[in-house]
């Protein structure tokens, strides 16, 4: 299973387990990953799971502001991996494939990976 962490905007450490269903992610009230931002489209964009891959593709929707996948505009089926960035409007999500019993565990989890991420400033 996968996981997306909101990292930004009015919605930051939200957290929503993606399973292997499609997902729409969007400004709409109707979705089940609504994102409140004025940048995002209704329907902005989605995340399917392909099972014959066994991958995760995250797709732009024609939103008017497009979808980046760590920093590059998208313009067809992109393949998620494990820490990919994903920015929608003025939001930006971490996409991990890891799946967690609730919010504070998925939370937790990100905060190790930065963690990791950060480099050793030397004297």
């Amino acid at each position: 299973m996968a996981s997306i962490i909101v990292l930004t905007g009015t919605q930051k450490e939200d957290y929503y387990p993606l399973g292997r269903r499609t997902n729409v992610i969007g400004r709409s009230e109707a979705l089940p990953i609504q994102i409140l931002d004025d940048r995002v489209s209704r329907k902005h964009m989605k995340i399917h799971f392909d099972p014959d891959s066994g991958k995760y593709f995250a797709v732009d929707m024609g939103s008017k502001h497009g979808v980046l996948v760590n920093g590059n505009r998208i313009n067809e089926d992109t393949a998620l991996v494990d820490g990919d960035y994903i920015t929608i409007g003025s939001t930006s999500m971490y996409f991990t494939l890891k799946d967690f019993d609730d919010r504070e565990s998925a939370l937790s989890h990100f905060k190790k990976v930065g963690e990791r991420s950060r480099p050793t400033h030397m004297q």
